[in-house]
C-alpha cells in the first residue's frame, strides 16, 4: 500500500475468461469496454440509500468499472459473466466495532465476519488493541499483521489501554508528565503507521480511572479526519452524563467522535436511548461530529471481571487475583455490586441481576452456557460466590453473556440516521458460547429488522452497513457501488437473508448469502469460505 496516499492498491486480480470470449482485434486493447468480469441479473443497492434498480457491473483489475443499464455488455464483448439474477447486489458489509484485533495471527481462519458479507473491520475498539512492545512499535506490529495475512479488511484503530500500559509499563495509578508525553508520542506513532483513530473502553481498567482531560489532550492529537471511539463510562443510570463527556470532548477537539454500540444497559434503566439520542442530534447540529453504532441484539458481551467494582480490578492481573482471594475485599465488592446505590460506576449486577448473565466462555470451556443463578445453585453457592469461584479456577479467563437491554431500545438506536450497525464480536480463539451477534449481526438486520419487523427499508439498512460507516472511518474507497471503488461486493436474497445463530448455538452460519467479493474475487460462494485471505490493511482516507 502507499504510503504516501493513504490508500492501498490492489494486486493485479486475474479473472477467469468467459469460452465465448473473443479476442481483441488488432490494434486493439484487450480489455472490453468497462472491465473484465460481467455480474448480470441483479437488483444494485448502491450503499448511499438511494432505492434498489436493476443494473449489471463490470469490474476490471479490482475495481468496479461501470454501473450500467442490464444488457448493455454482453458476454460475447469478451466478458467473464458471474450470474446474480434474483439476488441483490451490494458493497461489502463494514463492521465499525470489532475485537479480531489477533484473529490475522490465528491458525484458523476467522470466518465469522466474511460469511455474514462484511470485507473490512475496525478493530481496536473500547479501548483494547495489542500491545505494540512486543514488536518493536506499531509499525513492526502491523508489518506482522501484514505479513500473517487477513481474511477481511483491516482498519485499526489504537487503544487507550495500550498506550497506558506501554508508556507506564504496567505501573498502576494515572500518569504523570512524562508518562502522558510517551502516550502522545505512541499515539503519533500510530496515527503515522496507519492507525485510523484512537478507542477508549471507560468501565474497564486503565479508562475507567481516566480523567476526561486526558482523554481531550489525546484525543486532540488525532491527525484531521481520524476518529474518536468510545465505549462510554456509563450505558446506565448515567447514560446521559456518559453522552455529555463525549459531545464535551468532540467539541473541545473538533475531531470526528464515534459512541460505541449505544444502549440502555439495566432493567431500571431501558428508554434512556430516547433522551441520548436527541441531545446527540443537538449536538451535531451545533456543529459535533459525533455518531454511533449499535448491534441488533437485546444482550451484551463482555469479560465477567466487568461486574467487580472499579477499585477491585486497579493494578495488574496478580493484583486482582490477591483481592479475590482476601476475603475482607470480596465482602466489601459483593455488598456494592448487590446494592443499587449510585456509587459513580455501572453496576451490571445491580441493573440485571444475576439471572440475567451467562457464562459465554471459559479457560477450561465448563460452566459455559449456565447463568449465575443457574450454577449457584448447581455448585451451592452464593451467586456472588459464583463470580469468585469462577475468577479464581479460571485464572480470570471468564467472559459474559448479559441480558440487559430492551429490543424497544435496539429498534430506536436502529433506526436513528447516524446510526452504523456493528458486531462487537469477540474474538473467536475465546470459543465456548459467544455471543451470536459474531456470527450474525448483519444478516440479522436485513432478516429479522428489514423483512419480519419492517424497522428499516433496505436501502438505509445497507446504508448504515457500508456507505455511512465508510465515511464515518474514512474508509478508502469502500462502502459505496459506484465505479473506480473497490470491487468489495455481497450477493444476497432479500427474501432468505437472516441469522441462524442463538445463544444456545452461537455458531451457527447465515443464509441467503450467496457470494462474497473482495477486490474483484470471489471468497465466499453459496455461504461456503474458499479459503484465500484476501484481505489487506487499509490506511485512512485522505481529508479533503
Amino acid at each position: 500500500m502507499s504510503a504516501t496516499s493513504g490508500r492501498p492498491v490492489p494486486p493485479p486480480v486475474s479473472l477467469p475468461v468467459s469460452p465465448s470470449a473473443r479476442p481483441a482485434a488488432s490494434g486493439a486493447t484487450a480489455t472490453p469496454r468497462g472491465g473484465t468480469l460481467l455480474i448480470t441479473g441483479a437488483t444494485v443497492l448502491d450503499g448511499t440509500g438511494a432505492p434498489p434498480r436493476p443494473a449489471d457491473v463490470t469490474v476490471s483489475v479490482g475495481r468496479i468499472a461501470a454501473v450500467v443499464a442490464p444488457g448493455t455488455f454482453a458476454p460475447r464483448d469478451g466478458y467473464a459473466t458471474l450470474d446474480a439474477t434474483g439476488m441483490m447486489l451490494a458493497p461489502g458489509f463494514i463492521d465499525p466495532h470489532s475485537h479480531a484485533d489477533a484473529s490475522p495471527l490465528e491458525r484458523e481462519d476467522d470466518t465469522s465476519k466474511i460469511l455474514q458479507g462484511i470485507t473490512t473491520e475496525v478493530v481496536g475498539n473500547c479501548g483494547m488493541s495489542p500491545d505494540p512492545r512486543p514488536y518493536g512499535g506499531f509499525g513492526a506490529l502491523y508489518e506482522k499483521l501484514d505479513t500473517a495475512g487477513y481474511v477481511t479488511n483491516y482498519c485499526p484503530l489504537v487503544g487507550h489501554e495500550a498506550l497506558h500500559e506501554a508508556a507506564m509499563a504496567g505501573r498502576p495509578g494515572p500518569p504523570g508528565r512524562d508518562d502522558a508525553r510517551r502516550m502522545g508520542m505512541l499515539l503519533d506513532e500510530a496515527m503515522e503507521a496507519g492507525a485510523f483513530g484512537l478507542s477508549s473502553g471507560l468501565i474497564y481498567p486503565p479508562g475507567v480511572h481516566t480523567a476526561p482531560g486526558e482523554l481531550v489532550g489525546l484525543a486532540a492529537r488525532l491527525p484531521e479526519g481520524r476518529i474518536y471511539a468510545t465505549h462510554m463510562r456509563d450505558e446506565g443510570r448515567h447514560l446521559r452524563r456518559s453522552v455529555e463527556e463525549a459531545i464535551e470532548l468532540g467539541a473541545r477537539t473538533g475531531r470526528r467522535v464515534q459512541v460505541s454500540h449505544l444502549k440502555a444497559a439495566g432493567v431500571p434503566f431501558w428508554g434512556g436511548v430516547d433522551d441520548a439520542l436527541a441531545r446527540l442530534d443537538r449536538a451535531r447540529a451545533q456543529g459535533v461530529d459525533i455518531g454511533q453504532d449499535v448491534y441488533p441484539y437485546d444482550a451484551s458481551s463482555t469479560t465477567l471481571l466487568a461486574v467487580l467494582p472499579p477499585w477491585f480490578l486497579e493494578g495488574d492481573d496478580d493484583r486482582v487475583r490477591r483481592r479475590l482471594n482476601d476475603p475482607v475485599l470480596v465482602e466489601r465488592a459483593r455488598a456494592e455490586v448487590e446494592d443499587d446505590t449510585d456509587r459513580g460506576w455501572e453496576n451490571i449486577v445491580a441493573g440485571d441481576g444475576y439471572d440475567r448473565i451467562m457464562v459465554s466462555s471459559t479457560r477450561s470451556h465448563r460452566h459455559e452456557g449456565a447463568t449465575l443463578g443457574e450454577l449457584a445453585e448447581a455448585l451451592d453457592l452464593a451467586p456472588f460466590e459464583v463470580i469468585v469461584h469462577l475468577l479464581r479456577t479460571e485464572e480470570l479467563q471468564v467472559h459474559m453473556v448479559d441480558f440487559s437491554m430492551d429490543e424497544r431500545d435496539v429498534e430506536t438506536v436502529l433506526r436513528a440516521p447516524r446510526t452504523s450497525v456493528c458486531t462487537d464480536g469477540l474474538a473467536i480463539s475465546l470459543g465456548g458460547k459467544p455471543h451470536p451477534r459474531l456470527y450474525g449481526s448483519f444478516p440479522r438486520v436485513l432478516g429479522r429488522y428489514v423483512r419480519e419487523r419492517g424497522v428499516l427499508d433496505l436501502p438505509t439498512a445497507i446504508h448504515k452497513m457500508t456507505g455511512l460507516t465508510a465515511e464515518v472511518f474514512a474508509v478508502p474507497d469502500r462502502g459505496r457501488l459506484a465505479p473506480g471503488l473497490i470491487a468489495d461486493l455481497v450477493a444476497f436474497d432479500r427474501a432468505t437473508v437472516g441469522d441462524t445463530a442463538t445463544y444456545a448455538d452461537p455458531r451457527r452460519t447465515p443464509t441467503g448469502i450467496h457470494w462474497v467479493m473482495q477486490a474483484g474475487h470471489v471468497v465466499v460462494r453459496d455461504g461456503r469460505w474458499l479459503g484465500t485471505r484476501r484481505g489487506v490493511r487499509l490506511e485512512p482516507a485522505l481529508v479533503p
